[in-house]
């Protein structure tokens, strides 16, 4: 195959000219094209309201053709980008390995373990997604939260809430990211997300996504259990020998995927009671902000939408102290979500479903903290846990401040410390129900003076984004994890067999950086250790392409 790059279309061109183009970039006749394929496709929206789509493509061609020096430094040799797992581990596990959670880090271990014969035992707190989500609407229809299965705990993490994007900056020379695009496509996703250049799933596909990796799992020789809390582990010589659940109940085990998401509070302390050590580390508080997606798309497109997805944005900006002020997962066409996990604290997130159909654009606007600025001054519990009650104030606040309802507040209000009494030219939307009041004081003054100028700034390049009925929703509080599991270079523990990844070990940031951490410590149990059942894949290397 061939890889042609930078070929730039405008947006609503027919579906031959693609072709026409790629032949033209060849200097060859189409029909020695026998097959095109898009690797890539970005908006660029530099000119608008003219638009124009770039795509990378691969074409296979009848005859030869010369695809290297010269000029055309678009065009080369296609590359290999099929992961493959190392094999190949010839120490002896007696147990199969746990994986505790089921997050993107936790799944994507799981998955990668069941692929290489290690028939994984896959533990989580909460539901099975199917229920997981019948539990979270009702809560969001009013009923009662339950604290082991919400948006933060059960299958899937997270991140089934969330808006499902899977981008990333982290650097992927192993492709491991085209390997978790490939599996939720094989599962059931859009195969758009192979291709878009800001990929997302929605909640509502990733439900089944999730239900089918787990029969793939099981079918592999795998096996989940939820309501299966962990509550500690057994050593023996600094090495594993089990893990803990639900009180008491003792599961063998010599290697363990710890992968207990940013919101297992409850684990983190019980893990400092056991001396494992971690460390407190930088992450970052705010709120949602909301706008009319109408807006958004006519200033990032200049014009309306049309024939093109619900605009997004991503924005930064240094404060007057220094801090950094961002966006952080923009929900085209989403909700404000009540995104809570313990009693009498509430905390937002941003969701969209596939479609993201809805009529506004939301994002969470955060700003940098770190260890000094979170540790209070009476703290007397493990230093590595000192975020967890600078989260917890600032949830309780909101909880207060909304009567168990999401805290609400006009921008105009927000910036001047006015209650606000109801929204302006457009309505919040959201999951949970919102109430009016007051936000600003629900977080610490820096904050709040530097979302302020962070808005301001946004305003500049975004018209109508510090418009003065801009909805403020507080508070985003578990943007991150505010611990890090310390892990060395092969990602074990100080104890050994007990290998901690994913956001809530602190070493992720979203879908796609949690899962490539995930498979990971998969790996890295591959090469040390040996399979337990026949390898479900007959390439050795288990160099899969599932598309």
């Amino acid at each position: 195959m061939i890889r042609i790059s930078d070929i730039k279309l405008p947006v609503g061109h027919s579906e031959s000219a693609l072709l026409k183009k790629a032949a033209a970039e060849l200097r060859i006749r189409e029909d020695r094209i026998r097959e095109i394929k898009t690797v890539r496709r970005s908006l660029d929206a530099r000119k608008k309201p003219d638009l124009y789509y770039i795509y990378t493509v691969d074409v296979a061609v009848s005859g030869q053709v010369h695809v290297s020096g010269g000029k055309r430094r678009n065009i080369s040799e296609a590359p290999d980008e099929r992961y493959h797992m190392p094999v190949g581990g010839r120490e002896v596990l007696n147990e199969r390995p746990v994986v505790v959670g089921c997050g993107p880090a936790g799944l994507f271990a799981g998955y990668l373990l069941a692929m290489a014969g290690f028939r994984p035992l896959i533990i989580d707190r909460g539901d099975p997604a199917e229920i997981r989500t019948k539990k979270v609407e009702d809560f969001w229809q009013g009923g009662g939260l339950d604290k082991e299965s919400n948006v933060q705990f059960g299958e899937g993490g997270a991140g089934t809430f969330s808006d499902g994007k899977l981008n990333t900056s982290v650097k992927d020379p192993l492709y491991r990211a085209g390997f978790i695009k490939k599996t939720f496509v094989k599962h059931g996703a859009s195969s758009d997300i192979l291709t878009d250049q800001k990929p997302h799933v929605g909640t509502d596909v990733l439900v089944p996504v999730l239900i089918s990796m787990r029969k793939s799992i099981e079918e592999m020789g795998g096996e989940y259990r939820f309501r299966t809390r962990f509550d500690g582990y057994r050593t023996e010589g600094g090495r594993l020998t089990g893990i803990y659940v639900n009180g008491g109940e003792l599961i063998p085990a010599g290697a363990c995927v710890l992968a207990p998401g940013h919101s297992a509070r409850d684990t983190f302390f019980m893990l400092a009671d056991h001396a494992l050590p971690m460390e407190a580390k930088p992450f970052a508080c705010g709120v949602r902000i909301e706008h009319p997606q109408a807006m958004i798309d006519l200033s990032q497109y200049g014009r309306a939408r049309e024939d093109l997805p619900p605009a997004a944005y991503k924005l930064t900006h240094q404060a007057a102290d220094g801090r950094g002020v961002y966006s952080f997962c923009m929900c085209p066409g989403g909700y404000v979500v009540n995104a809570s996990s313990e009693e009498s604290r509430l905390a937002v997130n941003g969701m969209s479903y596939s479609g993201r159909g809805s009529a506004n654009a939301n994002s969470a606007l955060l700003v940098s903290v770190n260890p000094a600025d979170y540790t209070p001054a009476d703290w007397r519990g493990p230093a590595a846990l000192a975020g967890i009650p600078f989260q917890r104030e600032l949830e309780a606040l909101a909880y207060r401040a909304g009567q168990g309802r999401i805290p609400q507040q006009l921008f105009a209000d927000f910036r001047s410390g006015t209650a606000s009494s109801g929204p302006g030219a457009f309505a919040s939307v959201n999951k949970g129900g919102g109430a009016f009041g007051r936000v600003d004081n629900i977080l610490p003054d820096f904050m709040t003076r530097d979302i302020v100028e962070g808005v301001q700034a946004f305003g500049r390049r975004i018209e109508g984004f510090d418009r003065a009925d801009a909805i403020i929703s507080g508070t985003e509080s578990r943007s991150s994890s505010p611990v890090r599991i310390l892990r060395d270079k092969e990602y074990v523990s100080a104890v050994d067999g007990l290998y901690p990844c994913g956001e809530g070990a602190g070493y992720a940031g979203g879908i796609i950086s949690a899962a490539m951490d995930g498979m990971r410590c998969a790996e890295a149990i591959s090469k040390r250790f040996q399979k337990l059942a026949p390898v479900m894949y007959t390439d050795a290397n288990l160099c899969y392409d599932a598309i």
